[in-house]
């Protein structure tokens, strides 16, 4: 039987222990000899025999026994001795070995430091950050930068070297790019200062050196788009190089050099160079070359604010040429052609060189409003413009085209100051395209009156659209006057179009005997439409009319002949008598003096079209002619027009004439528009109403400041405003 003792329970509890440890005096020493033999091994290339776990274990124990500082020191002076002799052999190096010994030298560096940073890693983790010195890595590096990269014999070689290299690889030799970069990566290891102040500043200030001399050599030598070719270059060059060897951070550094050296400080030189510059390029369409132009100077400050006063006043000059050139004037549908062409190439310009460039298109739109206000008949050149191509079309185009061109002009048009005189005149325009049916299509009219409402509204074309209301209205009127008298579709008939006053252009009645049959005719239309439309009042206007007359010449010669109203009154004379004198044609028709001699030039004078002779035989018509008819009268189409000679343009008279009515309808538009301002301001003084409107008005004209002084002054006078009893200058409207 065994007896089961449990054993009392103590309370022991160790509270510290003290341990000694004994270390050998010359311990230290002996493991830094073996330390510092390992070093110079690695130095020597000779790691391949070292224990690195012995070595790390040796460089463990030296810290743990408080010889942290002994190890460092040591490691500083031993690095520095093998780098003392490292640099050594980097001065005995000549030529481009230089550059190879030091990029060997580095990399045998970076390989050393690696391992001596291995084998010391406790300290760098322990002593180093307790004690805040430099970690080893960084340690190493900054001995290689003070011993070696800035030492007095190594630091301007060194610089000069790759400077060197650069030089010669802008000239065009192959250099060793690698060897370069290996280098330069040197630089930006060793810090960011020492990459700036050992290589990129002195990089920089050889860069603007050697670009100044290109620059100057290349402007004194060249064109202005070759120069700008060789400006390109090097600029694609640069950000080549910071690629393959430098800081990226250069490159805007280097760009910005090569920017102010070839670019910034030639540009009044290249943009105004003979015969090769700005200009030069504008007028000879260069896009390739513009657009290297536009792609270097908006590198630089100002740059394409030079390109744009250059183009601004080259517009300018151009379009001033254009407009108040007489012989280029004399033809409206060329000169407003020639504006189009010119927008066309600038468009085109601004398009394919300069990137659509909003400033660029704001500067051609400044430019055409400039200049095309410079000529006061510009509004009636447009105006006749579009009547020539609604009339006639474009020759071998279709209504597509018609509608480019059509919209071309709104262009123009949108540049004009004074868009109420264009109104007047394209209202004359259209009245006569419209009564004497020459019009390319109803679509194509419609389609402009549909541009001119969106850019103006609907006040500026309610007229116009008012115009082809009565056409309509005119073509049933007459379908319902011969519904009502079928007899009358038998022989000589009429069409009738029925203008309404206010939309039409204010026409004179101009006295007219017309033919019996015709006459009679006339009556019963006057009958039948009053008859039907109470309180209405017609006049008739043969000025505008046109006529269809059968004739017969001689040996059986027939034909139609389509003339005017007059023409038509003074051949039906000819049924009574073979021969008339010019006051007996006046007396029987009582055409206008003016009209009746226009009237008899187009029949009589005008070749191919000579339906009367004239006696005696001239270009002019006087009073003491006699006329007969022509039986002699040939022509290979059996319908034949016989227009009359008018003029194309306005004469002086007319165009006074013109003048006038439009400046006495912009009076109650001046007068409607501070009404406006006034009911919504209620006070206000004279140089913001003048303002006000101006601005109110531009859609449509350019207010003349006097003329807005006259419409207010009216306008007190009638009660509508009043001036302020202390401020002669302010005014008050009164409700």
């Amino acid at each position: 039987m065994s007896n089961n003792h449990n054993p009392k329970k103590r309370n022991f509890q160790i509270e510290a222990f003290k341990h000694r440890v004994v270390v050998d005096p010359k311990y230290a020493d002996r493991t830094w000899k073996i330390l510092e033999h390992a070093i110079a091994e690695i130095y020597n290339h000779n790691a391949s025999g070292l224990s690195f776990e012995e070595l790390y274990r040796n460089a463990y124990n030296l810290v743990l026994h408080k010889f942290g500082e002994k190890l460092y020191s040591g490691l500083v002076t031993a690095m520095t001795a093998h780098l003392k002799e490292i640099r050594n052999s980097i001065e005995a190096a000549q030529g481009d070995s230089f550059l190879e010994m030091i990029n060997k030298k580095w990399n045998d560096q970076n390989k050393a430091l690696h391992m001596i940073r291995d084998i010391v890693m406790y300290m760098d983790r322990t002593y180093v950050s307790s004690t805040k010195k430099t970690p080893v890595h960084e340690l190493g590096l900054n001995l290689w930068r003070d011993h070696i990269v800035q030492s007095s014999k190594i630091q301007a070689r060194l610089r000069n070297a790759l400077l060197d290299l650069v030089r010669k690889e802008r000239t065009g030799e192959v250099i060793d790019r690698l060897l370069m970069r290996n280098v330069i990566k040197m630089f930006m290891e060793l810090g960011e200062l020492v990459y700036l102040e050992g290589f990129e500043k002195p990089f920089l200030e050889a860069s603007a050196e050697f670009y100044k001399g290109e620059s100057q050599r290349f402007v004194e030598s060249c064109d202005c788009g070759d120069y700008l070719k060789k400006a390109e270059k090097p600029l694609t060059e640069e950000v080549e190089r910071v690629a393959h060897y430098l800081d990226e951070k250069t490159e805007p550094k280097i760009t910005s050099v090569v920017e102010r050296e070839m670019i910034a400080n030639h540009i009044q030189r290249l943009a105004h160079m003979e015969k090769s510059g700005l200009v030069n390029m504008l007028m000879n369409d260069k896009y390739e070359d513009l657009s290297r132009m536009y792609t270097l100077f908006r590198r630089v400050n100002n740059g394409l604010v030079t390109v744009r006063d250059v183009m601004a006043l080259h517009l300018r000059e151009m379009g001033k040429q254009i407009v108040t050139d007489p012989e280029k004037s004399k033809d409206p549908v060329e000169f407003v052609q020639r504006l189009l062409d010119e927008r066309d190439k600038y468009d085109a310009i601004i398009s394919k060189s300069f990137n659509n460039d909003k400033t660029f298109q704001n500067l051609l739109i400044s430019s055409f409003e400039y200049f095309i206000n410079l000529n006061n008949r510009s509004p009636e050149f447009i105006s006749l413009f579009v009547d020539d191509k609604l009339r006639k079309g474009l020759k071998g185009s279709g209504e597509e085209d018609l509608e480019i061109v059509c919209e071309k002009v709104m262009m123009l048009f949108r540049y004009l100051q004074e868009k109420d005189v264009f109104e007047k005149y394209y209202k004359q325009h259209l009245a006569k395209r419209l009564l004497s049916g020459r019009t390319v299509s109803d679509d194509a009219e419609r389609n402009m009156i549909v541009k001119l409402k969106t850019e103006c509204g609907y006040q500026f074309t309610s007229k116009l659209e008012g115009m082809f209301t009565d056409m309509k209205t005119s073509h049933d009127t007459v379908k319902g006057f011969y519904n009502t008298h079928p007899e009358l579709s038998e022989g000589t008939t009429i069409s009738v179009q029925i203008l309404t006053t206010g939309f039409w252009p204010a026409q004179p009645t101009v006295p007219c005997n017309l033919p019996a049959e015709v006459s009679v005719l006339c009556e019963k239309f006057r009958s039948h439409y009053l008859g039907t439309h109470n309180g209405r009042r017609l006049s008739w206007q043969t000025n505008m009319g046109t006529a269809d007359v059968k004739a017969t010449f001689g040996k059986a010669q027939r034909h139609e002949l389509n003339v005017s109203t007059f023409q038509m009154c003074v051949l039906m004379l000819f049924n009574n008598s073979d021969k008339l004198s010019y006051r007996e044609i006046e007396q029987a028709t009582e055409i206008p003096h003016s009209d009746l001699k226009r009237c008899l030039q187009s029949m009589a004078c005008v070749r191919g079209k000579n339906v009367l002779r004239k006696e005696p035989a001239s270009r002019d018509i006087g009073e003491e002619d006699w006329f007969v008819v022509n039986e002699k009268f040939a022509s290979k189409f059996y319908k034949v027009k016989i227009g009359t000679v008018v003029a194309q343009k306005e004469t002086e008279t007319e165009k006074l004439e013109t003048r006038h009515r439009v400046e006495e309808d912009r009076k109650p538009q001046i007068e409607a528009a501070v009404v406006r301002i006034m009911k919504s301001r209620k006070v206000l003084d004279h140089n913001n109403i003048i303002a006000e409107v101006t601005k109110q008005l531009q859609g449509r004209f350019l207010a003349n400041p006097t003329e807005i002084k006259k419409r207010i002054e009216s306008l007190i006078e009638r009660d509508f405003l009043e001036r302020d009893n202390t401020d002669r200058k302010l005014y008050r409207y009164l409700a």
